[in-house]
């Protein structure tokens, strides 16, 4: 095996890659990356069995030649050293050349590096997602669905469905919902095109963060597969697969309250920046609660109070607030999380009560919901 390759292609692709290698796997030859040289083009390939990368590097795309002098061949290298060695070479092209020895031999100007390959025989391979229920979402679409969800996950480990976001596509509507049960998040869109339903997946929240900072901000669409234990994001040169999570995700929908008893509407920097200093105070406490109250006409008070540090109170004044007094108590970081998460200037805030979950949506209705559930503070 032997190719010429341009460096900053090879380095963007093996950043990408590295994200689905552990040092941590029960196959040894998985702390490798594998590498693919065809005629057309490279592929490299990283896995720790829960998800696989593979990163395509054609050999010419829109009259760029970004490798040449290709022989044909694989080979499985070192992702402990590989990634360093190819960020500090010296020169903008790198060959790579493969003996029967499988000793790699990576030269850049006036550098060498021998490496020891594995046999890329012995690397497992990919399940190969044959598929009809398959969709196509816009990339920085299914970004922004990822963000506004993916931070509610759960990160214990104690009900394992928890830690992942529920799918759904019913009637053309996608759906993402992820809880750890004290909030939640969703998000639906609609989907044109879409082959069937699907029934609803969980995929684990760690797969969809690695996605997100893997895709290009691009509105080149993403094509998603699933069969029944996996789930494969395809773009022009990446493909990333997940496994999905086992169980049954709980009926979400009955915790959302139909009706309210207080709403505000509240500019969201506004509410943000209150609530961020008010927080300042709760560092000791677990759930840096902080409190909010309504004393008057479009006016509330955010308020923190740890009896060993000292207290924080700060008026801001609301679009409107209709509907009956309140004072509740709620986590900051759960709030400030459902708040940045909402891509819009201007939230709505619905209350049925002290001790029941409220819901933050942004104030033009559109499907993205935020509930939380309030904290006893007496």
């Amino acid at each position: 095996m032997k190719f010429i390759i341009q460096r900053d292609q090879l380095i963007a692709s093996v950043q990408d890659v590295m994200k689905a290698i552990s040092s941590r796997t029960a196959i040894p030859i998985l702390t490798g990356m594998k590498i693919d040289a065809k005629s057309h083009g490279i592929t490299l390939t990283g896995s720790d069995s829960d998800i696989s990368i593979e990163s395509f590097i054609p050999a010419e795309e829109n009259g760029v030649v970004n490798v040449e002098q290709i022989e044909e061949g694989s080979i499985v290298l070192q992702a402990r050293y590989f990634p360093d060695i190819v960020k500090k070479l010296p020169e903008k092209t790198v060959e790579i050349e493969v003996d029967s020895n499988l000793k790699v031999t990576i030269r850049s100007g006036k550098a060498e590096f021998n490496l020891n390959g594995q046999d890329a025989e012995e690397y497992p391979q990919l399940p190969k997602l044959q598929t009809d229920d398959s969709f196509a979402l816009p990339t920085d679409l299914l970004k922004s669905l990822i963000k506004q969800t993916v931070f509610a996950v759960s990160t214990m480990e104690t009900r394992p469905i928890l830690t992942g976001v529920n799918i759904r596509l019913e009637d053309n509507t996608l759906k993402f919902t992820a809880t750890d049960s004290h909030r939640l998040a969703s998000r639906e869109i609609p989907v044109k095109d879409a082959i069937g339903d699907l029934p609803g997946i969980v995929v684990p929240g760690k797969s969809l963060s690695e996605l997100s900072k893997i895709l290009d901000d691009t509105e080149e669409n993403v094509e998603i597969s699933v069969t029944n234990n996996q789930i494969l994001f395809r773009t022009k040169h990446l493909n990333f697969l997940s496994r999905l999570l086992d169980g049954n995700y709980p009926e979400t929908s009955r915790l959302i309250p139909d009706q309210s008893k207080t709403v505000l509407y509240v500019k969201t920097k506004e509410l943000i920046n209150t609530i961020d200093r008010a927080s300042l105070l709760a560092k000791e406490e677990r759930n840096n609660v902080v409190k909010l109250s309504t004393i008057g006409d479009n006016l509330l008070e955010i308020t923190s109070n740890s009896p060993e540090v000292g207290r924080v109170a700060e008026e801001i004044s609301v679009q409107s607030i209709e509907g009956e007094e309140l004072k509740i108590s709620f986590s900051s970081k759960y709030m400030l999380d459902a708040l940045k998460a909402i891509d819009n200037d201007e939230v709505k805030v619905e209350f049925t009560g002290a001790m029941r979950p409220f819901i933050i949506r942004p104030a033009n209705e559109d499907p993205i919901l935020q509930l939380i559930l309030p904290v006893r503070t007496y």
